[in-house]
């Protein structure tokens, strides 16, 4: 993979004197030529596309601005002119020499166009809160998956510890903090061209030719297929073209960073384009283990995306799609962060512990970033599939149907005790999804007054683990898992390779049929009411068999093995319905104001428990096996302005009660792996969030957000205990009033661009330089409020400065993390409890370089 990277690498610095000579070479028997000029100073714009509408057949201006064209067309026809920094002009042409000025673009802020509501509209004139990030602007600041893109929208959390384990919520809510159990829904919509991603593994793979990406926040399921109770990701990649192009980009930097990306798109006949794209992403890891003497959590990408757009008719769109991703990462290692004094007797502290087994932690810095772990840390992660769009106008509006399949292949290997003891020698679990949607849904205007969207969608899963997940004890357990003194724990081999295998499977169906209407009461008022009807069903079967370890019939000795680990058997059959909607009021006052109110009830499906169930007694705790669904009441109030052309400023505040919340608690036993689910009773999150943009000059913009969010539990009356009350006399706490975690009070971002037209030896364009900060304040990072799992608030600044030639060439210089800032991204208490955390951290300081060229 590395020597692929850097084989593009070089082969992007040979090629790029070829591409920038490159013309296309029409040979038809009649020429039409003519000079492209600045309006304004009459200078000659060299680099400027040329091309007859409707057509392939186009050129680039030369040195003089000079271009020509050989077609067989007849005149008139119209020529297409674009520059950048300049408006588009289309030209009717009668004559075979032209001139052709091009106006500066104004300093009006430019606009972009959102396909949320399944037509193409501004997001100013939208009821919606949204953030549109455009593929461009994520690629220049280096945001290539949603892990980066978050310091751009503050609204979103993103907690990853594995692909698996990673959390992807909005204003908050959305998935399980911590941990992932498979047996929920997740409450954030993960969309791709229009079809839905159900695994939360997807959100850290790298973004594949992305147009643009919106980030609609607050219930969305009267707008899409899959329920949304917090928002939901709309993402839009490149589409093919009948007007040949390519893009291709390398970059390099500290760590041994090497990405390269690549995009061409064409026509392969008179109805029928194509477009194929490509990244890869490699890096050296930013930790060093000191038992191996090698680095881990690095970076290991590829992603191929191919796509053929058919058109039979100007009213038929036809979309095959595939994609290939994967990560094959020495990746996700956590470092020790900190030990807490739990409640369990002195001999059971993680101080007391180690130090009978003469071992000491090799670094009390986590930000060193050394580990000694034994057991190598694994992550591959595979996703891809296919889908079919079809696209047709029908009326006066456009009928669409997506059909897809998608799969997910997990093959971990971690080391949950963190230490370079053997205590979980083996802790992997390798699965296999696969889910089969399909949507169809009728967008466009039933009158001259009414407007909407109805649709039905329908979705199915199968989960299975592959083929089985696997916790093993090593020689060192003993003393972890020892909860007396008698002598008999440490019997030798007692629970060397001692473990568990479980085998379980998931397979579940979902339903819906949802709509919502646009009705123009008036010019300015208009009422927006919604309705989904959802059916979910759920069937899980779980076995867990112990394996290993001394064989021995002495009870008091297998008594010791089943406090560790026991066998575990359970099946469950759960079905849910539900109607939900919303009903939104706008009030246009201006063409510069725009004001909502929005009330939504919306839904998360019943869930099940796969990752073990807690006991009690000795009892297993059957009745956990089924999770309640969520219930979700939501308040919004908002306003959308333009004070002036180059400006925006958007303000809104929210309510969002839920009840039986959808929680994942850890617990001290090993045999449940990565914790249990659980409902709070109820959870509240209300905030405001404020966003800005402006466009001073043609020379600088400036973009901003910050939000205010305060969640809490109104009422979890039987949560377990934090990490340093582990060992008291309850293992659970009533946890009302206490913060959700996962949720900074405040957090912001704020970035600009200064830009100025000159020249890069003969190439004109323009250089730039641009700065974006990233802040948020302190958070919990346990499910249950601790007095130590929490992270401080830190803030980010990325840099990048460089050249945009007009013939579609970048050259820039980046970093991330600028200031170098140490900072914790999360907090996890070791399996088994014993007073030792880990900390994912944040990336140190990164810089490098990129080179991009685009035709």
């Amino acid at each position: 993979m590395k020597q692929l990277l850097n084989f593009a690498f070089l082969l992007g610095i040979f090629l790029l004197p070829l591409l920038l000579s490159a013309q296309d070479n029409a040979v038809i028997n009649a020429t039409i030529s003519g000079q492209v000029l600045d309006s304004r100073s009459d200078e000659a714009l060299p680099g400027a596309t040329v091309s007859i509408k409707g057509t392939t057949n186009g050129a680039t201006t030369d040195a003089n601005g000079e271009f020509s064209l050989l077609t067989g067309q007849k005149l008139p026809f119209i020529l297409v002119v674009s520059y950048v920094g300049y408006v588009k002009k289309e030209v009717l042409i009668t004559t075979n020499r032209v001139t052709i000025p091009l106006d500066e673009q104004s300093n009006q802020l430019e606009d972009v166009l959102i396909t949320s509501r399944r037509r193409q509209e501004s997001p100013q004139d939208v009821p919606i809160p949204i953030t549109v990030i455009r593929g461009a602007t994520a690629e220049d600041a280096g945001a290539f998956n949603v892990n980066r893109l978050k310091e751009l929208v503050p609204t979103v959390q993103l907690y990853s510890s594995n692909p698996r384990n990673t959390t992807l919520n909005i204003r908050g809510l959305g998935s399980t903090f911590g941990l992932t159990n498979d047996g929920i829904d997740p409450g954030v919509g993960f969309y791709v061209d229009g079809v839905y991603f159900a695994r939360p593994a997807a959100t850290t793979l790298d973004f594949i030719d992305i147009e643009q990406i919106e980030v609609l926040r607050g219930p969305q399921g009267t707008l899409f297929g899959k329920n949304t109770t917090a928002g939901a990701f709309n993402i839009t990649t490149r589409a093919p073209g009948f007007q040949p192009g390519a893009s291709f980009e390398v970059s390099y930097g500290n760590f041994g960073y090497v990405q390269a990306k690549a995009s061409l798109t064409g026509p392969l006949s008179k109805k029928l384009a194509g477009r194929v794209s490509f990244s890869g992403t490699q890096r050296n890891g930013l930790l060093t283990n000191v038992a191996t003497q090698s680095s881990v959590n690095d970076l290991n990408n590829l992603g191929f995306r191919g796509q053929l757009l058919y058109t039979p008719s100007d009213k038929i769109r036809v979309t095959l799609a595939g994609d290939n991703s994967r990560q094959n990462p020495d990746g996700y290692a956590q470092v020790v962060a900190g030990v807490v004094s739990t409640r369990r007797a002195a001999y059971r502290q993680f101080a007391a512990i180690i130090s009978d087994l003469n071992y000491s932690l090799p670094s009390s810095n986590p930000f060193d970033r050394i580990i000694d772990h034994d057991t190598p840390w694994r992550s591959k992660n595979e996703l891809g599939g296919i889908s079919l769009t079809m696209d047709a106008k029908i009326g006066p509006g456009t009928l669409t149907s997506t059909t897809a399949w998608r799969y997910w292949n997990w093959g971990p290997s971690n080391d949950r005790d963190f230490t370079g003891l053997p205590v979980l020698s083996l802790s992997q679990a390798p699965s296999r999804h696969e889910q089969w949607t399909q949507e169809i849904r009728y967008a466009g205007n039933l009158s001259s007054n009414l407007s909407g969207v109805v649709g039905v969608f329908a979705i199915w899963q199968d989960l299975k683990t592959d083929p089985f997940h696997t916790e093993e004890s090593g020689a060192a357990q003993w003393r972890f898992a020892q909860n007396s003194t008698n002598p008999l724990w440490q019997t030798p081999g007692l629970l060397d390779g001692f473990g568990i295998r479980t085998r379980s499977q998931l397979q579940s169906f979902g339903g819906a049929v949802f709509g919502q209407l646009d009705w123009s009461i008036t010019d300015k008022l208009h009422l927006l009411p919604g309705i989904r009807f959802n059916y979910d069903q759920k069937d899980v079967d779980f076995t867990r068999q112990t394996y290993g370890g001394l064989q021995t019939t002495n009870p008091a000795l297998v008594a010791i093995k089943n406090a560790v680990y026991s066998n575990q058997a359970f099946s469950a059959s759960v079905n849910e319905n539900n109607f939900s909607g919303q009903l939104t009021l706008a009030y246009k006052a201006s063409k510069a104001v725009n004001a909502y109110a929005t009330y939504a009830n919306s839904y998360k499906p019943v869930g099940v428990n796969l990752g073990g169930l807690p006991s009690a007694g000795g009892q297993v705790l059957i009745e956990l096996a089924e999770i309640k669904p969520e219930y979700v009441t939501h308040y919004e109030l908002g306003v959308k302005t333009r004070p002036t052309p180059q400006s925006t400023l958007n303000f809104v505040v929210y309510n969002t009660d839920v009840r039986d919340f959808q929680t994942q608690v850890q617990t001290a036993e090993l045999g449940v792996n990565r914790g249990y689910l659980a409902n709070a009773e109820k959870v509240r999150v209300s905030g405001a969030e404020m966003d800005a943009s402006v466009r001073l000059n043609d020379h600088f913009t400036f973009q901003g957000a910050i939000t205010y969010t305060n969640g809490r539990y109104i009422s979890f009356t039987n949560a377990p205990v934090p990490l340093e009350e582990v060992g008291g006399e309850s293992a659970f706490k009533d946890v009302s009033g206490g913060e959700l975690p996962g949720i900074s009070k405040w957090a912001g971002s704020v970035g600009g661009e200064v830009s100025g037209a000159g020249k890069l030896i003969s190439l004109k364009g323009r250089y730039f330089l641009a700065l974006d900060g990233y802040y948020r304040s302190s958070f919990s990072s346990s499910p249950s409020p601790s007095a130590f799992l929490n992270i401080d608030g830190y803030t980010l600044l990325n840099a990048r400065a460089g050249f945009r030639a007009s013939n579609g060439l970048s050259i820039l210089i980046w970093s991330h993390n600028l200031l170098n800032k140490d900072y914790f991204e999360q907090l996890l208490p070791a399996a088994g409890s014993a007073g030792h955390y880990a900390a994912v951290l944040g990336d140190q300081r990164t810089f490098g370089t990129t080179l991009r060229y685009s035709f």
